[in-house]
């Protein structure tokens, strides 16, 4: 049995990864931190979890805690000073915020405003979006698990990039539940404002901008410019994005079938419909793909659950490549389709 602990997992995304791992056939939840929690019952926290953890809250990790695999669900700029240690005693680690999911320093430093303190494992983290980089994920001791919107939106364009089949700028409209903002409330996540508007938000300017552009430029060795604008859903779970683009010269509908058909007919958890449906995925680690062609024009869409496909579901998925296991081990069930 695998044995792993979570950093920081009083948050909607702990809660969701110590969902996961009670029922996990293969992984073992030994440990979850919280500072502002520590003493206390997780179940008397998160209520849901009653009768499938009887674990508390510490402080800390034990500095001789004997652990397989520690998922970091911490803050930007604490997973990078959280990590290294553990790596060193030999754990693997998976984190989820965007410590190592930017290569270059810079950019990391330029989006996120400071400089990057881990320099030295930063190259070898592998970046955790499991259907494009199963490989490199299986041989890795360090994973940086994507975020919400670029697994939504990447899943969506894959295809179309890596065969070559679009060109010039991609224009990517998101659209995501509040719990994407986590447990926090802002003026812009109360209830009152959200509730009956959706409301574009860090436009321009959000980290998950030079992420999706720099995974979708690694597929095809290009320069892409994306323009990304997210909005605010009035619902708690769930993410759909749509994305266009310019077909190049003489691509058919055809040539995109098949294309989306190549990338995705064998992968489990990625399945390619008409027109993508967030209930369909909510609850699950499933992403729903679908494409349409206008004229000279593609658009993509996806749908995923942002807390599962989109956080949670994706780390165990790779924790589970990670240790030689089928990676739908634990992850096996539907979305809730309403």
């Amino acid at each position: 049995m695998i044995k792993a602990a979570v950093v920081g997992g009083s948050g909607y995304t702990g809660g969701e990864l110590a969902r996961i791992l009670s029922r996990h056939p293969g992984i073992s939840l030994e440990a979850m931190t919280s500072r502002q929690n520590a003493g206390r019952p997780i179940a008397e926290v998160m209520p849901f979890l009653k009768g499938f953890t009887d674990l508390v809250f510490q402080e800390r990790l034990p500095e001789n805690g004997d652990y397989d695999v520690v998922f970091l669900a911490t803050p930007h700029t604490a997973s990078m000073r959280i990590a290294p240690p553990l790596l060193d005693q030999g754990m693997k680690v998976i984190d989820l915020s965007g410590d190592y999911r930017l290569k270059d320093p810079r950019t990391y430093e330029e989006w996120y405003g400071q400089q990057h303190a881990d320099l030295a494992n930063l190259p070898r983290a592998a970046y955790g979006l499991t259907e494009l980089f199963r490989q490199e994920i299986a041989g890795a001791d360090l994973v940086a698990n994507p975020g919400c919107y670029p697994t939504c939106t990447v899943l969506s364009l894959a295809p179309l990039v890596k065969e070559g089949l679009i060109e010039g700028k991609i224009i990517v409209d998101a659209k995501s539940g509040t719990s994407g903002a986590g447990q926090e409330p802002t003026r812009s996540t109360h209830h009152p404002t959200c509730a009956v508007s959706i409301s574009p938000y860090k436009v321009g300017v959000h980290r998950h901008t030079p992420e999706i552009k720099g995974v979708l430029e690694g597929l095809t060795g290009k320069d892409i410019d994306v323009i990304f604008t997210p909005h605010l859903l009035p619902i708690v779970r769930g993410m759909l994005t749509t994305s266009y683009a310019s077909l190049a010269d003489g691509v058919t509908k055809e040539d995109v079938t098949a294309a989306y058909r190549s990338a995705y007919e064998k992968e489990r958890f990625v399945h390619v419909t008409g027109i993508p449906a967030i209930p369909d995925t909510v609850g699950s680690n499933l992403c729903q793909v679908g494409f349409e062609v206008v004229g000279s024009t593609v658009i993509a869409m996806a749908a995923l659950d942002n807390l599962v496909k989109g956080a949670a579901g994706q780390a165990v998925q790779n924790a589970n490549i990670m240790f030689k296991m089928d990676e739908a081990t634990g992850l096996n069930y539907p979305g809730l389709g309403v």
